[in-house]
């Protein structure tokens, strides 16, 4: 049985893979007393009237590179309860409306086979949806939780109600305090309910760290290295094994329009692929943008000079370093030339002088330390 968080936590300070940090250590203490809780908890669904309700669970927010995905990371990996999930909150709010619109799809007969179907609102999809995640996920971890979309915004108040009923217990990250989300959306007073609920099953604490741990550790080292060699090579595993801090990785899968994005090497918010398996096959805007959602830092190994019989290639290229631009993605590379050497001759050349003109931008402080944007449509 996990012990939590806290002994790993321990460990990684005493090994010198992480720097002591009163606000991460308070926060590991409400992430070990979360995990002793559940535990602790014991649901009887067949036998309501003698189940507690579950502990509440945690709201993380402070600014970026606080260390709130390294905490998550803690908890998730070292909490015993399950089924548990962990998600981006966008991921999770797109499967959620596929749901809904999968249950409004339905014949009636179809509708009485969903877990939670409602007979005197035989056509509302809510409850079914909640009934359904519920069943697989007792523990809801959201990486990255904030709301900027209407379509969102009008669901989650009346979703987590019937999710919460269901004794699910949430842990959220997020840059925002509770009461800032989907600030100044459209009919925020709708969705009001949302967070008033959320305050009330989540406890909320401010990682109110002043070192930015994740701009340290990329501005410290270079971000862009070339050309190709054992060094190059070399010094991408130094800043692979610097950023994710003693993380498992672990293999993920993303479902994009249908189809699957396969990333082999991911940790603490981070995925690392070679050039090959991002610009090599036939990926487009709304994969790359589903990575950039994902992942708050890539690594991409071996960006190869480019000529004209590579120009699908240089293409692709140039639409993922406009989704990684555009998002405020983190980028860590080797490439065999600098950026406006990549690619000279060949169909699109000179729009690719903007794609060069941002590669050598994304090594500046100044993105490094830029807030990520969120894009909604692809």
């Amino acid at each position: 049985m996990s012990r939590g968080p806290l002994p790993r936590y321990e460990h990684l300070v005493a090994s010198g893979a992480l720097s002591e940090d009163p606000a991460q250590a308070e926060a590991v203490a409400r992430l070990q007393s979360l995990h002793l809780a559940l535990r602790n908890h014991k649901d009887r669904p067949l036998l309501p009237w003698r189940s507690k309700p579950p502990p509440n669970g945690l709201y993380m927010w402070g600014g970026v590179g606080r260390g709130k995905t390294l905490l998550m990371d803690l908890f998730f990996n070292h909490t015993s309860v399950t089924p548990k999930r962990r998600v981006h909150f966008h991921e999770f709010m797109q499967e959620t409306h596929e749901r809904v619109g999968a249950y409004r799809a339905a014949d009636d007969k179809a509708k009485r086979r969903w877990r939670g179907y409602d007979r005197h609102n035989p056509d509302d999809p809510i409850a079914p949806v909640a009934a359904e995640i519920a069943s697989q996920s007792k523990l809801l971890c959201f990486d990255e939780l904030q709301v900027t979309d209407i379509a969102d915004a009008m669901i989650l108040g009346r979703l987590f109600k019937a999710l919460f009923a269901h004794n699910v217990v949430v842990v959220a990250t997020s840059n925002r305090p509770p009461d800032d989300l989907y600030k100044d959306g459209l009919n925020r007073q709708l969705f009001l309910p949302f967070i008033e609920r959320f305050k009330s099953r989540l406890d909320i604490f401010e990682l109110a760290s002043e070192q930015d741990y994740r701009l340290e550790r990329l501005v410290n080292a270079p971000v862009y290295y070339q050309p190709f060699g054992p060094g190059a090579d070399q010094a991408m595993n130094s800043a692979w094994s610097r950023y994710i801090c003693g993380a498992d990785e672990r293999v993920m899968e993303i479902e994009v329009k249908g189809r699957t994005i396969k990333a082999a090497r991911t940790a603490r918010s981070a995925a690392r692929f070679s050039f090959d398996e991002l610009c090599a096959r036939a990926l487009g805007a709304a994969d790359y943008l589903a990575l950039t959602r994902q992942f708050t830092t890539l690594f991409i190994d071996h960006i190869p000079v480019m000529g004209p019989e590579m120009r699908n290639e240089a293409k692709r290229f140039v639409t993922l370093i406009d989704a990684i631009y555009d998002t405020r993605t983190k980028l860590v590379c080797s490439a065999d030339a600098e950026p406006d050497g990549l690619y000279i001759d060949g169909d699109g050349a000179f729009e690719f002088e903007r794609t060069a003109s941002r590669l050598f931008e994304m090594r500046s402080r100044d993105y490094m330390s830029a807030e990520r944007r969120q894009q909604q449509n692809c």
